[in-house]
Formats: structure tokens, sequence, C-alpha cells
């Protein structure tokens, strides 16, 4: 049984561990591009402007989190019971590629359609998440798991980098609207095409179900979510988890998607330099990735879990008193290394809690907070 493992692993690392990791590399490029640093700013300062913009942006924010808590849950059960993980993952990915590229004719005053498609690509964007996650389970084994999803972390969090330092000349040389509606385009191709070898490589492990007589797909979602919200009163420490996970990591998602916010607000930052400021953030997030993955696996991932909030907890509190821009991007540097620790080690534990042949449904609730991670 050991050499049999062995051998999976070794076989998966060559080829499936990868096509898994290229789809974060994707995503990532969305996160960083759109979410962080350069649709967030364009979005408040030039389609809305001044304070309206901030407060719109959150509205656009809350609505597709939401939309994908509601939906999600109900979709996992369905997936899971179908055996349809990825054709799942396909429809809210191309969602998310197709709404992204339509953020490419918003332009000043166009307050509605900036808002709609923003809230369709990221409702395709945190959903998606829900069914990638789940499928860290089918691509690895258990003694793997935190190593993969630190890898996984890592390599999205470089996918970021990447897409920014692509556009990042165009912008700074043109110094032109246009340039950066054509980037929105430019991302969503860089997403689509860094997807493929998952679609390709990476399998489903599961089974089809035979729908039961006098059931339609949506009711037994709801009758197998009923029973799974009940089944974790069984999974005590899967459901602490859970509340605690929902409740830090929705703090720092917050704290992350304003992060360009308070760049230019208390520190007046122009566009170059918050692209700058997400590009170290990421280069520290994939330090921080490898870092928390590999030291879970010695110390054990609960302690690591705390030893990454405690660093997130240093930052937010130096926030407080700091007020160069300088400081900022130290502070933020630090975030993006403790963040990367908080989710991907939350990832590997739902991953770990979850029953077989119910990772779909055990893991929306923590795939819908990682959502909002910072991009991986």
């Amino acid at each position: 049984m050991t050499t049999n493992i062995a051998v999976l692993g070794k076989d998966l690392g060559k080829r499936e561990h990868w096509a898994w990791y290229m789809y974060d590399f994707g995503n990532s490029a969305y996160a960083a591009v759109v979410v962080l640093a350069v649709y967030s700013a364009y979005f408040q300062t030039t389609v809305v402007g001044d304070v309206e913009g901030s407060r719109l942006w959150g509205i656009a924010i809350a609505i597709a989190m939401l939309v994908a808590a509601i939906i999600s849950p109900i979709l996992a059960t369905i997936a899971d019971f179908t055996a349809s993980k990825k054709r799942f993952l396909f429809f809210f990915s191309a969602l998310s590629w197709v709404s992204t590229a339509l953020l490419f004719f918003v332009q000043k005053g166009d307050i509605f359609l900036g808002m709609l498609f923003f809230i369709l690509a990221e409702i395709g964007y945190r959903s998606g998440q829900v069914f990638y996650n789940s499928l860290l389970p089918e691509i690895t084994t258990p003694e793997e798991m935190g190593r993969v999803s630190g890898t996984g972390w890592a390599i999205g969090s470089a996918g970021g980098i990447i897409c920014l330092l692509m556009i990042l000349p165009f912008i700074v040389i043109l110094q032109n609207p246009l340039v950066v509606r054509a980037s929105m385009a430019f991302t969503s191709v860089f997403f689509a095409l860094s997807t493929i070898p998952l679609f390709l490589h990476v399998k489903e492990n599961g089974h089809a179900q035979k729908l039961p007589a006098g059931e339609n797909y949506i009711s037994l979602a709801f009758k197998r979510l009923r029973r799974t919200i009940r089944a974790v009163s069984h999974f005590r420490e899967f459901g602490k988890f859970i509340i605690a996970f929902l409740i830090f990591n929705d703090g720092i998602d917050m704290s992350m998607r304003f992060a360009s916010v308070i760049g230019a607000v208390l520190y007046g930052m122009e566009q170059q330099q918050l692209i700058v400021l997400i590009i170290l953030v990421q280069a520290a997030s994939i330090a921080g990735a490898y870092f928390f993955g590999v030291i879970g696996e010695k110390i054990g991932f609960k302690k690591a879990l705390l030893l990454s909030l405690g660093l997130m907890i240093a930052a937010v509190t130096w926030l407080i008193f700091n007020t160069t821009a300088m400081g900022y991007f130290v502070i933020a540097s630090l975030a993006g290394f403790a963040l990367t620790g908080v989710q991907s080690v939350g990832r590997t534990m739902v991953s770990l809690f979850a029953p077989n042949g119910q990772s779909a449904e055990f893991s929306f609730p923590s795939s819908l907070s990682q959502a909002g991670r910072l991009p991986s």
C-alpha cells in the first residue's frame, strides 16, 4: 500500500499537480489585475470618481459575495452527486473570462456596466474556487496535501506577478485609459489559457449517481445540503474551524480588497505605484505559501495557522500607526506573507476534514472566503 501511494504521488507530481497549479496561476492574474491593482482603481477614480467610487466598489463586492454564498453550496452538492466538479468549474471560469473581457468596454460614467460586468466576473471567480479547491483531494494524498496546496498558492502568486509585469510598462509609458481597459481583455485571455492543463489532465475519481425517482437535482441538492449540515454536528472540529475561518478570513478579505483604496486615499499612490505595491505583495506571498506549507507539515497545521494569524494581526496593528507610503509597502508585504499562510493552510485543513465523496460540499465555506484571497 505504501509503495502504491509513493508511485501515485510521483506520477501525479509530473502532470496533474502542475495542471492544478496552472489554474491557480491564471485565476491569480484575474485577482491581481481586476480586484487588487488595476480595475479597482480605474473604477473608483475614472469610471465613478471621488468617495462614491469606493462606496459602489464595496457594494459590488458584497453583491458578488452574497450571490456566490447562496448558489455555491447548492451547486456543490449537485457536483458531488453527479461527479461533475470540472463541468461546474468550467462554467464559472468561462463566466469570469467573458465578464472580465467585457470590462474593456467600461469607460468614464459607465457605472452600471462597470458594476455588472465586475459582479459577474467575481461570481464566476468565487464560485469557481469552490470546485477548484474540491479537486485537491483528487490529485494528491493526505500526506502531500499541505505541500501541494502551498505550492499551488505560490505558483498562483507568481501568475499574478507575471501578468502585472506584462501590463505595467504599457500603463506607465502610455498613461492612457485605453491601455487600462485593454489590460482587462489581456487578463481574460491569460486566465483562460492557463486553465487548459487542468481541464485536459486532472481527472475526477468519483462516479455519477443515479437520480432517485421523483427527485430533481435542485430538490436533491437541498436534501443533501441539509444532511451535510446535520452531519457537521458529527464533525465538531470541522464545524468549529469553519466558523472561525469565516470570521477571520472575511476580515482579511475586505482588508485586501481595499488595499489599493488605502494606498491611493491615505498615501496618495498613483496607478503605477499601486501595481508595484501588489507585485511586492505577491512576491511576499510566494515566500509565505512555501514557508507555511512546509512548516505546517513539521509543527502541525493548527500551529502554522496561528502563526500566520499572529503576523497578520501585527501588520494591521502597524498600519494604525503608520504615516508613510514606504511603511505601507512594508506592511502590505508582511500581510501578503501572512495571508497566504492563513489561506493555504486553511484550504489544506478543510480538505483533510472532508469525508470521501463530499469534497465540494465541505469545501464551499472556505472556498468562498478564499476566493477573496490575495491571488491564488
